[in-house]
């Protein structure tokens, strides 16, 4: 009975473990031309890894070549005008597996640039957290990689971004977004990379709203028709409080509760039946354990004599 109550407190310990663990989201990583990021084919390359944040932004820079736009080294050939970092809200690690498509222009969008480009590498499992918004975490990572230290004065933000400090230029529009990027097309003596950091949601006084895909969408088409060079990091931080599992119950409940809008969390989709079989499994098991356990316990307690008395003869 002993080691059936450690098979069971070491699965009831791994389920916790993994009710636990942190909320995963794909990111993206193209350009339409390989500008001397790299020397060899790097095209449609996948890191199937779960890697952090900060491991995302080392990978950027070291990788993606992105330390040459977005570090402040002397000599370095900036070959790229615009960078853009274009921080989503929706997308999961297992929407591409499950092959769901809620948002087919953001779908489509990411399926067209990530194949047609020169450049392109995808990390299907970032591991992602709500205690630090993505442009924080992204920019502190940027930030603590470059050994040579951070551009942070060629930086520009959409007004949803949290980011704080002093004379931080913001984006109201889609218009400002693409003056800046036409101002930069042919015209840049400094050859200084200038990076858009686009987060969730886009712009505050967006009327009418959109989708992270038609935004995305109308933002690759701007840098397409301008003519400028460009490469595009695209993040996902999708909220913990759309992952049930993630969630104790007491907790879920409520918050499905309150809003009634997400009725398609009381539905139990592939990956919930996939959960549930699992679960009735590891119950079986444990119990026909239990009861083998119990019977050979049993069969070991019986005795028998080691001889036996000969018959008396009468």
């Amino acid at each position: 009975m002993a080691a059936a109550c450690a098979v069971l407190a070491v699965m009831l310990v791994a389920a916790r473990v993994a009710s636990a663990a942190p909320a995963v989201a794909p990111a993206f990583l193209w350009a339409p031309k390989n500008y001397g990021f790299c020397s060899n084919e790097a095209k449609e390359v996948v890191h199937y890894q779960t890697i952090s944040q900060n491991s995302l932004a080392k990978s950027v820079l070291q990788e993606g070549g992105w330390s040459n736009l977005v570090c402040s080294r002397d000599g370095a050939q900036k070959n790229v005008d615009v960078a853009v970092v274009f921080l989503g809200s929706k997308l999961r690690s297992s929407d591409l597996s499950e092959d769901k498509e809620d948002d087919q222009a953001l779908a489509n969008t990411l399926k067209l640039s990530f194949r047609s480009s020169e450049f392109s590498m995808a990390f299907p499992y970032v591991a992602m957290s709500d205690d630090e918004k993505l442009e924080n975490s992204l920019l502190a990572g940027f930030a603590e990689n470059c050994n040579s230290g951070f551009e942070g004065n060629h930086i520009t933000y959409t007004d949803t971004c949290t980011v704080s400090g002093q004379d931080l230029k913001k984006h109201h529009s889609m218009d400002s977004i693409r003056d800046l990027v036409m101002s930069r097309t042919g015209n840049n003596p400094s050859r200084q990379t200038d990076l858009i950091v686009f987060c969730s949601g886009g712009f505050e006084d967006l009327e009418p709203a959109r989708s992270e895909g038609e935004l995305l969408s109308e933002l690759v088409d701007i840098l397409k028709k301008s003519g400028t060079k460009y490469a595009v990091l695209y993040a996902s931080q999708p909220s913990v409080l759309e992952n049930p599992s993630n969630l104790p119950l007491g907790r879920y409940l409520a918050e499905k509760t309150n809003n009634k809008t997400k009725a398609s969390l009381g539905k139990c989709d592939g990956e919930c039946l996939v959960k549930s079989t699992l679960l009735e499994g590891s119950f079986v098991g444990i119990v026909l354990l239990i009861i083998l356990i119990s019977g050979l316990k049993c069969m070991m307690g019986i005795d028998t004599p080691s001889r036996f008395e000969a018959p008396q003869e009468s």
